[in-house]
């Protein structure tokens, strides 16, 4: 039996670093007609343009209503292909999924450390950005000025420290 394009897509995705995981998805509003728009919205042109995304598939569950909570809740079960484990991370931190589960590879995963070196870069930008999000709601505009000059000054710090590691580097390499 012939391998489907999806399959040998799937295959030749996981054999380069990739893998399949299945997300779920809640969502609640008090407007029945809301939720299903909101989610296919989230999936349709959100989760599928974000990189390293290979494709999607699954299902959204009409809404029901949650009582003493006097909301509507629907949710999504959908398998998704990222192209590295940088992508799944992505995700995660972007949308929230209520739970992941990694159906492939199913024993082992080797992590690049380009890879690695990429999601972990990934996920302090991320956590900056939302610290940065937070303080700017929080804080007066004087004390937010204060701290966006202390974090220039930091990722000034980071650049010559990463300048400084590159040359000592290239020194010891010219040494041997």
């Amino acid at each position: 039996m012939p391998k489907s394009e999806v399959e040998e897509l799937t295959e030749k995705t996981i054999s380069n670093g990739g893998l399949l995981a299945r997300l779920y998805f809640d969502m609640q509003s008090e407007k029945q007609e809301d939720l299903q728009p909101l989610m296919a919205d989230l999936i349709n042109n959100r989760l599928l343009k974000t990189p390293g995304v290979v494709y999607c598939y699954g299902s959204i569950e009409p809404p029901i209503k949650i009582e003493q909570d006097n909301v509507y809740s629907t949710s999504a079960e959908l398998t998704v292909l990222f192209q590295n484990v940088t992508a799944l991370l992505n995700v995660a931190f972007m949308f929230a999924p209520a739970g992941i589960e990694v159906i492939r590879p199913e024993k082992e995963y080797r992590i690049p450390i380009a890879d690695l070196q990429s999601a972990v870069l990934d996920a302090a930008q991320i956590s900056a950005n939302y610290s940065q999000y937070i303080l700017s709601k929080v804080l007066s505009p004087e004390d937010f000025a204060k701290i966006q000059s202390d974090l220039k000054r930091r990722e000034e710090l980071g650049k010559r420290l990463l300048e400084k590691r590159e040359k000592d580097q290239k020194g010891n390499e010219q040494g041997k």
